[in-house]
């Protein structure tokens, strides 16, 4: 399964008057493609803290102290501002607690929907333009180093298929126009239909010319349509219609018209979409004329002369360029594999050298990155970042010697002061800052830790090499190359941005959605503007979406609606989802994995039905326990005391103070993960093998037994 996010050993504090906050303490969890990550805690657990560090959104006074955040071949932790802006909103995106924090109140909810795509429209087209050189350049080096033919012959395959993709994109970018004027002008239409048969409409002649006008422009949708003649002559009957001496009579032939108009468009908007790739080839390079047929004999036809004319030859040569390109970066991986293990030492010593370490680090880095295969357009990430998280560990290590001196001395001085005072019979109203030392064994441990992974990354594909399907590869990155092609051409003009943005509105169930299109946000209820929000963050397709605490301020009705209406996006876009809450039950039916947050660090991680029928972690036990339940007749538990003060965290277990199963060591050490299965593990005592049997609270374990009960009704109900 493809990993999207990773975040590995994330440290977060926070700068206040009283000291520094730690926020969040090494936490480490990865993202799949299509899945649901429940982040689950109490307030001030650092699970709103880790979405923010995310999407780069964190307050001016945090200190990232620590970690990666890796997506898409790049630590978010290290990129700039301008960077994030090409990510934020459009690859991550996040829904927060309150919609009215994304809603500007002054702006119409559908100007707040379209800026958003019209933006981000534009800056695809520029990095789908720049992608598609790119990769069609490396390839034919590729395929020319591989010597699949001669260098001419290969430059003038390339040349050749650059050269139909280019006649592609103008009939696409022909086609998406007049896609997108029928769309605008069916959207019209109907409004226009709309109000003049409840007696209003407001500017009707412009409106109705405006409609003829687009639904001219569209004809070029039917390419293979024998009812381009009929729309043209209804766009001329409706711009008849809409003169003055016509509408002496009433609106009743404008209506007409204008319904017609709509119908046909309709029917158009539905057709199926022709080969515009296979047609650009047919016409550059084919000198019959192309036949007359239906969209989907047409498509067929073309497809026929593509692959038999050009593409199972080119397909056989980009896989033969791919696969030249990836032996030579195995080649290189193995190479760095002993690079790495040779310079490994370095990091070893006691204490380091920073001239050495900095040597080796150079060293390292050319030799991973000369081992990336660059024909892969799915970047490898570790790969990618490796530089990034060695250089990051040298740093703190280095730079935490000079700030721990710097640290002790401060404190060393303080306490001084404070000892005068006390000495003098004097009550300080101040407390001395406890010392925020680097941890230098850590850092150490991390920069070795960064090298073995890395080895043993590149040591599982080099083993892997021979699973690899080229031809299948072949064809993807073709896709690709197409996919790029069409961003090019897809321009979001205003009038198609309004037309997305009311079927967004629509996916996310607002009623009414042309209507409420032009209404402002204190027009709609809490629930609905959530709604928006949702819309809103869909708009750009990310590929992850965060969601902070989403239903926290609805009730209890629309919070079910809105979490199934999540859950139904998901599934429908593949969406990776990020949910952060302080219920456990909101999450039971959504999330496939579920991370228990306590004092800024991950406490139990499984998989949802192991963290809900075999939680291991005193806190999730408290958690299912104060977790409201139709048929619980008992009052629920609530969990004794309150967080620890994170300035000072505790020696031990943060929830140790809170929790009746503490042992001494609870107080003294903060226990390791324990692994109870592959997917599932827990920090606490209570798993290690010396530790006393404690079986989980009364109340938990009938809710299991309920829970249990419940889902083998559901299955036998399934199985009648």
């Amino acid at each position: 399964m493809e990993t999207k996010l990773q975040v590995r050993d994330l440290k977060i504090s926070f700068r206040t008057t009283n000291g520094k906050v730690q926020a969040v303490r090494n936490i480490s969890f990865d993202l799949a493609k299509g899945e649901t990550i429940a982040i689950v805690g109490e307030s001030g657990s650092g699970k709103s803290v880790t979405s923010k560090a995310i999407l780069g959104i964190l307050a001016n006074n945090s200190i990232i102290e620590g970690g990666e955040i890796i997506y898409d071949g790049k630590d978010l932790l290290k990129i700039s501002e301008d960077e994030f802006h090409k990510i934020r909103g459009d690859k991550i995106a996040m829904i927060f607690q309150d919609p009215m924090s994304s809603l500007n109140p002054i702006v119409k909810i559908g100007r707040q929907l379209t800026e958003a795509m019209i933006l981000k429209g534009k800056a695809r087209q520029k990095e789908s333009r720049e992608t598609f050189n790119r990769f069609l350049k490396m390839l034919e080096a590729n395929m020319i180093a591989d010597g699949v033919g001669s260098s001419t012959q290969v430059k003038v395959k390339c040349k050749n298929f650059d050269k139909f993709e280019r006649n592609h994109l103008k009939l696409e970018g022909a086609y998406n126009r007049a896609y997108d004027a029928a769309v605008e002008a069916l959207g019209d239409a109907d409004a226009l239909v709309f109000e003049l048969s409840h007696g209003g409409g407001r500017d009707v002649k412009y409106r109705a010319k405006r409609i003829a006008a687009l639904a001219e422009d569209s004809v070029q949708r039917y390419v293979v349509s024998e009812k381009a003649a009929e729309l043209r002559q209804i766009a001329r009957s409706l711009r008849k219609s809409c003169t003055g001496a016509a509408l002496k009579n009433g609106t009743g032939l404008l209506q007409q018209n204008l319904q017609q108009t709509a119908d046909i468009l309709r029917e158009a908007v539905a057709f199926e979409k022709p080969n515009f790739f296979a047609m650009g080839y047919y016409q550059t390079f084919c000198k019959e004329p192309m036949p007359e047929l239906p969209v989907n004999e047409l498509n067929a036809f073309l497809r026929k002369q593509l692959d038999e004319g050009f593409m199972l030859d080119f397909i056989a040569d980009a896989e033969q360029g791919l696969r030249y390109s990836a032996d030579k970066a195995y080649e290189k991986k193995a190479a760095a594999v002993k690079v790495l293990a040779n310079h490994r030492r370095v990091f070893e010593a006691k204490p380091l050298n920073e001239k050495e370490c900095m040597a080796a680090y150079k060293t390292m880095v050319a030799a991973v990155e000369s081992g990336i295969d660059r024909m892969e357009y799915v970047k490898d990430s570790r790969a990618y970042t490796f530089g990034s998280v060695l250089k990051n560990n040298i740093d703190r290590y280095f730079g935490g010697i000079k700030k721990n001196a710097a640290e002790e001395a401060r404190f060393a001085k303080q306490s001084a002061r404070y000892d005068a005072l006390i000495k003098r019979g004097k009550t300080p109203e101040w407390h001395v800052v406890p010392k925020s030392l680097i941890d230098l064994d850590k850092a150490q441990a991390d920069m070795l830790r960064a090298v073995d992974e890395m080895i043993a990354h590149y040591q599982a594909q080099i083993e892997r090499q021979g699973e690899r399907d080229y031809q299948k590869e072949a064809v993807a990155l073709i896709d690709y190359l197409k996919e790029n092609a069409s961003g090019i051409v897809n321009k979001v003009t205003p009038g198609i941005a309004k037309e997305r943005a009311i079927k967004l509105m629509d996916e996310v169930g607002i009623p009414d959605a042309r209507k409420r299109y032009n209404q402002y946000p204190f027009e709609f209820s809490g629930g609905m503007r959530q709604r928006i929000v949702i819309a809103i963050a869909l708009a750009a397709n990310p590929d992850i979406l965060i969601c902070d605490e989403p239903t926290t301020a609805l009730d209890v009705t629309i919070q079910a609606q809105i979490l199934e209406l999540i859950q139904n996006l998901k599934k429908q876009r593949n969406l990776s989802v990020i949910f952060i809450t302080h219920d456990l039950g909101v999450v039971a039916n959504m999330a496939d994995r579920i991370a228990v947050m306590y004092a800024g660090k991950i406490v139990e991680c499984g998989t949802a039905e192991e963290v809900f029928y075999a939680p291991a972690h005193p806190y999730t036990w408290a958690l299912l326990s104060s977790m409201p339940d139709l048929d619980s007749k008992d009052k629920l538990e609530a969990i004794p005391g309150t967080p620890p003060d994170m300035i000072y965290p505790p020696v031990g277990d943060a929830f140790a103070e809170r929790n009746r199963y503490a042992m001494q060591i609870d107080f003294e050490q903060q226990p390791p993960a324990f692994k109870i299965t592959d997917t599932h593990w827990a920090a606490t005592w209570l798993l290690h093998p010396d530790a006393p049997h404690v079986e989980p609270p009364k109340t938990v374990t009938e809710r299991i037994a309920k829970m249990k009960r419940r889902m083998a009704e559901k299955e036998e109900a399934a199985n009648v």
